[in-house]
């Protein structure tokens, strides 16, 4: 049974928690949203449920920055407001926001929401394609390319020349790679990391994609844009 995946994105904690929930063919599961460049590796449709006000800074802003991120900009947004305010309605809506809820909201609430449209959002929201330069990851097909040339690479590898296209001359670290994969249960040992590195350098030499991959020392790796 192949598993269909929703990532529901949550600006605080909810009550219920944040375990994954499945239902059938159908994934959900939640990540805790503080800032868009700590999120991990989404790989289904995304939507995001918003709070108004946020301690450092609002929730108007980080519906702009979802809207301008590639990783996250077809989510579906749900801004969470205090109260029942129709200009608070009207200025979500300009912001990006998709619709609204009113605080507090529970886990059970939440997923009813979800639910509720998940196929429609399934169908319409999974980012199914990212390009970077002549670099082309196709996630649908799970097959990526370099100028029109397949490259032949195993599942691990695949999920970070993803991960790693979509935040180009960014360096981060194996443990931030480990989280951003959703490797931390079972533990993987860093060194890992770096046969998985070594083994997509060598995909993409093979290629024709050059040295894309680079090691800064004592920190991590680096994708640079082609």
């Amino acid at each position: 049974m192949v598993m269909r995946k929703i990532d529901i994105l949550v600006t605080s904690e909810i009550e219920g928690g944040l375990a994954p929930f499945e239902h059938g063919e159908l994934q959900l599961v939640f990540h805790k949203l503080n800032r868009l460049s700590e999120l991990p590796l989404l790989e289904g449709s995304t939507w995001a449920f918003v709070d108004w006000m946020l301690p450092d800074t609002s929730g108007l802003e980080i519906c702009r920055q979802i809207r301008c991120a590639p990783q996250t900009a077809p989510a579906h947004i749900t801004i969470v407001l205090d109260e029942d305010d129709a200009e608070a309605k009207r200025r979500a809506l300009r912001a990006g926001a998709d619709d609204y809820m009113i605080a507090p909201i529970t886990r059970s609430m939440l997923l009813d929401r979800v639910m509720s449209v998940a196929g429609n959002l399934y169908d319409a929201g999974a980012i199914r394609a990212v390009s970077l330069g002549e670099l082309a990851v196709d996630l649908a097909a799970f097959r990526a390319s370099w100028r029109g040339k397949p490259i032949p690479m195993m599942p691990n590898e695949f999920r970070l020349l993803r991960f790693f296209a979509e935040h180009p001359g960014r360096v981060f670290t194996r443990a931030q790679l480990i989280a951003a994969l959703g490797k931390q249960e079972p533990p993987v040992d860093e060194r890992t990391v770096d046969v998985w590195i070594g083994r997509l350098r060598r995909a993409l030499r093979a290629a024709g994609a050059g040295d894309l991959l680079r090691t800064v020392r004592s920190l991590g790796y680096v994708f640079d844009r082609p």
